[in-house]
């Protein structure tokens, strides 16, 4: 295998500032403490929180470039479609892996619904719930999406054959102690609460429920959208 040093970095994922010297001949690889891989940005804390920041802010970077020339036209069909086909994957490209918290699903919200109100002609003074413009607009709630997709991959993950990386990695238990604060949430703590949240499925049966997947599919399909605040 043949490693281009001008174009590797190296990154350790801890807590604590770790250095790491790798050696590469004679060369030693930067140590950085984020990088983008496939588009999504890592960093050395092991938390999503900058990547969504960052989706969030690329997907208002598209609403503000289309503002004048799309979404203010009156015709809504098409309207809709730039929000399905450019809006939407921009804001959550890589959400399967993210642990949504109540300040996440907040902010995702509000990124949604400042666009939608915009494609329907309205604005926050005209106190229209979320849930009507939405109906009005034929569109499901990308929160709804997001944790529908979220327990879709769980469910793949939990079907995959032994020694695939990615179920490997998901079924892996951390050893040795606990580092002292408050412990992190684990993505596969993170959608199993969910699954339990809001499937009613306790985590002891989660893996032979979501294992049949026309099973796990059809219980995905009548998920309900969480209650709307506004």
């Amino acid at each position: 295998m043949r490693i281009s040093t001008s174009k590797s970095e190296a990154m350790v994922l801890d807590r604590k500032k770790v250095e790491c010297l790798l050696r590469v001949k004679e060369e030693i690889l930067p140590q950085v403490e984020e990088f983008k891989y496939l588009g999504v940005l890592f960093t050395s804390e092991g938390r999503m929180e900058r990547e969504i920041d960052r989706r969030i802010g690329a997907a208002s970077t598209v609403m503000r470039t289309l503002h004048r020339s799309v979404v203010v036209k009156r015709e809504l069909r098409g309207k809709v479609s730039i929000y399905r086909s450019i809006f939407v994957p921009t804001l959550t490209y890589g959400h399967e892996l993210w642990v949504m918290t109540e300040r996440t699903r907040s902010r995702v919200q509000a990124a949604e619904m400042s666009f939608l109100r915009r494609v329907a002609g309205l604005s926050l003074r005209d106190r229209v719930r979320s849930s009507a413009i939405r109906e009005e607009l034929g569109v499901e709630s990308l929160l709804l999406r997001v944790e529908r997709s979220q327990m879709g991959w769980l469910g793949h993950l939990v079907r995959m054959p032994p020694g695939r990386l990615p179920g490997e990695v998901f079924r892996a238990c951390p050893s040795g102690r606990r580092p002292p604060g408050r412990p992190r949430t684990r993505w596969r703590d993170y959608v199993s609460r969910l699954a339990w949240e809001r499937l009613g499925i306790p985590p002891d049966e989660l893996e032979e429920v979501a294992g049949e997947r026309e099973v796990w599919a059809s219980l995905l399909r009548l998920l309900p959208p969480r209650p709307d605040p506004g």
